[in-house]
């Protein structure tokens, strides 16, 4: 599946993965030289002294490129698991000192190296699953100290191994514990955000995105649009949280501002579903979220794909509402649950995602000059990559050219 062709895909274009049967790449220096069937790239003068990898009639994808997790993180929060079964809503675990708190003070409290070695692991997994690119948040800092220690960290480990790590300041995730209880907490908050974090990253160059999670118990529409605003001065492009608890008007916000992203959408309207399919914002959709905490509204994904809005998929990985890595599982969900075709699932994971991290021209499809970025999958037909859910068919990953997985034996 070459994806090829401009992106972004919008409306019916979604299901056109570019399939070249019995294909081939010709790979050098981690890009792709040549591509087409086997006997046309074989007979190519350079393929002659080329090292060959033979897929054995397998199926074979640009990397997923998994556009919204939050990487860094202490541990999990398996004890609020318990809590989620027996009914509590996540804003009523949140209003207890669980959620978003909860692992910001575990976070803390954690030195560099825990949390880099868990990141680590994170990572080995992402590419186990057939993922070369992932976008990371921080938000589990919430003061200078800890959110420039994430952002730091995602720096080291994008120079320590292949992955790609593309980085998002999400200091607006939720209002820390020492400014609740006070009159003007938000609005000191802010100031902080606004005039020290936001002017220190963009120095640093520590993040390409500004992220503002809005929503009810976190920040609203106006708060969001002072901190997105401070971040575009700054050189951040936006990303947003948007609409998935309650409906804010986030998601139209983010379409003004000319965000790069909105994340989530579960409660939006056929207006901010029209705003979306006119804009080059794309619509990322987080089905691992809602699944994992027992919702029963998804995003409408049919009709936003109808009306012809960008959209994407990612794991939201997090600690607490979506401890998942595998894309894969996400295309089960959306496929399922979304009711998008397994054609659509695969565009919006691969070259929608990367559009959405303004990296289109380098990864997500196949083409001669981009990263030769492949996952492999131990399946005969494309649908049972989502197909067989839980399960993990892939069988090789490949990042610019090198194997960073390959088959039961991972190599990062």
């Amino acid at each position: 599946m070459t994806l090829g062709g401009r992106g972004p895909r919008r409306g019916t274009a979604l299901r056109n993965l570019g399939i070249i049967k019995d294909g081939a790449l010709l790979v050098s220096n981690g890009l792709i030289a040549a591509l087409g069937t086997r006997a046309k790239v074989e007979a190519l003068p350079e393929a002659a002294a080329a090292d060959r990898l033979d897929l054995g009639g397998r199926v074979g994808l640009p990397g997923f490129v998994d556009s919204h997790t939050h990487l860094i993180h202490a541990a999990s929060r398996a004890e609020e698991y318990e809590l989620k079964i027996a009914g509590a809503s996540y804003e009523e675990i949140a209003q207890k000192g669980g959620g978003i708190l909860n692992s910001v003070k575990k976070l803390r409290s954690a030195t560099s190296e825990v949390l880099k070695q868990r990141a680590r692991l994170a990572l080995t997994q992402f590419a186990a699953y057939g993922t070369t690119t992932i976008e990371a948040k921080s938000g589990y800092g919430l003061d200078v100290l800890s959110e420039l220690k994430i952002l730091r960290l995602h720096r080291e480990l994008a120079a320590e191994q292949p992955l790609a790590i593309v980085s998002t300041f999400l200091g607006a995730h939720v209002l820390p514990s020492e400014y609740r209880g006070s009159s003007t907490g938000m609005k000191r908050y802010i100031e902080l955000l606004n005039e020290k974090l936001i002017p220190e990253v963009a120095q640093e160059k520590l993040a390409e995105f500004c992220d503002v999670f809005c929503d009810r118990g976190a920040f609203s529409r106006e708060q969001a649009k002072q901190i997105l605003e401070a971040g575009k001065r700054h050189g951040l492009a936006p990303r947003v949280h948007a609409e998935q608890l309650t409906r804010t008007g986030a998601a139209q916000l983010g379409v003004g501002l000319g965000a790069a992203s909105c994340d989530h959408l579960e409660q939006v309207n056929r207006s901010d579903i029209a705003a979306l399919a006119k804009s080059q914002t794309v619509a990322t959709l987080l089905p691992g979220c809602d699944f994992h905490l027992g919702l029963k509204q998804y995003a409408p994904a049919r009709q936003l794909i109808d009306a012809g809005a960008i959209v994407a998929l990612a794991t939201d990985y997090n600690p607490g509402t979506s401890p998942t890595v595998s894309m894969p599982m996400i295309l089960s969900l959306a496929c399922t649950q979304l009711r998008m075709t397994p054609a659509e699932a695969i565009t919006a994971a691969t070259i929608n995602a990367a559009y959405s991290l303004r990296r289109e021209k380098h990864i997500g499809s196949f083409g001669v000059g981009k990263f030769a970025d492949l996952a492999v999958f131990e399946v005969a037909d494309y649908r049972e990559i989502p197909y067989y859910f839980g399960m993990n068919t892939c069988w090789l990953t490949m990042k610019r050219g090198v194997v960073v997985h390959a088959a039961n034996k991972t190599t990062i």
